[in-house]
C-alpha cells in the first residue's frame, strides 16, 4: 500500500490511524502505518508534552502526527466561564431531568467534571501547537477546517505537512486555496463530526476538486477490501479512527462501553448534535434520543452544548450508566466485534487488501480487450 504520500512521509503502508490514545498511535506507527494522536482532550500543555515524549520513545524513530481542533473563526476576548454563562437554565434543567430519570449519581464534592470541550478556543489549540512543534511530528491535521494561515506557514517551516478534513468538494477546494497539503475526505459514515455525503460519493469528487493534492479517504473503512476501494476511487491512503477503539491498546476506562461497542451493529449509531452542538456520529443511546426528541428543548450551538453536557458525560462514564453510555463511533462499529491488538487489526487490513487486489487482478487478466461483436473498446 505505497503511494506518493506514504513514501513522502516514510510510511510502509498508507494507513493513517486517528486515535486519542498514545499507545494506539505508537502501535500503529510501529506496525508500518501512520499514527495520529488526537489533541483535543489535552487542555494542559504539560500533559500533551508528556504523551508526545512517550510517543517519541515508543515509535522507534518512525513518523507520527497530531490532530488538533482549531476553529477557522477566531474567538478573542472571551473566557470559558463567560461562554458557559450563555447556557439557558431550561437546558440545564433538561439535562438534570435526564440524569435523574436514569438514577445517575452526582460527582463527589470537589471532583473534577472530566474532559471539557475547550479545544475550540484558539488559545488552547495554539498552546498545543507550541508543544507539538518541539517534537518530530510529520503531519498536523485540523478537524475543523483549514487552520489559520500563520499556523500553516509555521508548520511548513518545520517541515510538517498540514491536513484538513472535508465533508464536501467545496470544503476541499477551500483547503487547497489555503495551502493545505493533504485533504481528508470524510464521509457520512464516519464517527465524530461528519457531513451528509457518503464516502463512496465524496472521495472521487474531492479528488477531482483538488487536482494534484493527495486525498485520504475516511468513513466506513475497516477492512482491506474497503481500503482497496478507497485507492480505486483515487485516494492516496485511508484515515481510520473508529476501528481502533476496541483494540487492546485503547484505554476507554470502561468495560461496559467496550462491551457496547463490541455488541453494536452498523445500524446502532446516530448522527446527533447531543455531544457538541454539531452533527456527530456516535452510538445511539437514551442520551442522544432525549436530546433529539422534538418535545425537548433541542441542542445548543457549539460550544455551548459541549459545555452543557460535560459534567453529565463524566457522570455517565464514571458510573457506567448503560442506557446512556456512548461514544463517537462510525458505522464500521458493526465489524468491531472482538478485542485484538493493533498489530492484529493491521495484519487483517493488509491481508484483506492483498486479497482484494488479487481478485481485481484476476478480473483484469480475464477481461477481453474487445467489446460486443469483437469491436475494439474505446
Amino acid at each position: 500500500m505505497k503511494t506518493e504520500l506514504s513514501q513522502k512521509l516514510g510510511v510502509e503502508h498508507a494507513i493513517f490511524g486517528f486515535t486519542p490514545f498514545p499507545a494506539v498511535a505508537a502501535a500503529l506507527t510501529r506496525a508500518g502505518g501512520f499514527g495520529v494522536l488526537g489533541a483535543v482532550r489535552y487542555t494542559a500543555p504539560d500533559d500533551l508534552a508528556r504523551d508526545l515524549d512517550w510517543l517519541d520513545a515508543h515509535t522507534g524513530g518512525k513518523p507520527y502526527g497530531l490532530d488538533v481542533v482549531m476553529p477557522a473563526r477566531k474567538v478573542e476576548g472571551v473566557t470559558e466561564a463567560e461562554v458557559e454563562a450563555m447556557i439557558p437554565e431550561g437546558h440545564r434543567a433538561y439535562a438534570r431531568k435526564i440524569l435523574a430519570r436514569h438514577g445517575v449519581p452526582e460527582l463527589a464534592d470537589g471532583e473534577a467534571s472530566g474532559w471539557r470541550i475547550t479545544g475550540w478556543m484558539e488559545q488552547v489549540a495554539r498552546g498545543q501547537l507550541d508543544v507539538a512543534f518541539d517534537h518530530p511530528i510529520k503531519l498536523l491535521a485540523n478537524a475543523l477546517g483549514s487552520p489559520p494561515a500563520d499556523v500553516v506557514a509555521r508548520a511548513h517551516s518545520h517541515g510538517i505537512l498540514v491536513a484538513a478534513l472535508a465533508g464536501s468538494p467545496q470544503h476541499a477546494r477551500r483547503h487547497a486555496e489555503a495551502g493545505i497539503d493533504v485533504v481528508v475526505a470524510q464521509g457520512y459514515e464516519a464517527g465524530g463530526h461528519t457531513g451528509e455525503i457518503a464516502t463512496m460519493v465524496l472521495v472521487p469528487e474531492v479528488v477531482d476538486a483538488v487536482g494534484e493534492l493527495p486525498v485520504l479517504a475516511a468513513g466506513g473503512i475497516g477492512t482491506g477490501e474497503q481500503l482497496a476501494a478507497a485507492f480505486a476511487l483515487g485516494a492516496q491512503g485511508a484515515w481510520l479512527g473508529s476501528l481502533w477503539l476496541t483494540t487492546e491498546e485503547a484505554d476507554l476506562h470502561s468495560r461496559a462501553l467496550t462491551a457496547k461497542l463490541l455488541a453494536a451493529g452498523c445500524g446502532d449509531t446516530v448522527r446527533s448534535r447531543a455531544l457538541t452542538g454539531k452533527p456527530a456520529r456516535q452510538l445511539r443511546t437514551g442520551w442522544t434520543d432525549a436530546w433529539d426528541d422534538p418535545d425537548g428543548p433541542g441542542t445548543l450551538p457549539m460550544p455551548l452544548q459541549g459545555l452543557l453536557v460535560a459534567e453529565a458525560n463524566s457522570r455517565i462514564q464514571k458510573y457506567e450508566v448503560g442506557p446512556l453510555l456512548g461514544t463517537p463511533v462510525g458505522q464500521i462499529v458493526g465489524r468491531m466485534n472482538s478485542e485484538r491488538s493493533v498489530q492484529a487489526v493491521f495484519d487483517d487490513l493488509t491481508r484483506g487488501f492483498e486479497k482484494a487486489m488479487a481478485r481485481l487482478n484476476r478480473i483484469a487478466g480475464t477481461a477481453s480487450p474487445r467489446g460486443p461483436q469483437g469491436a475494439e473498446r474505446a
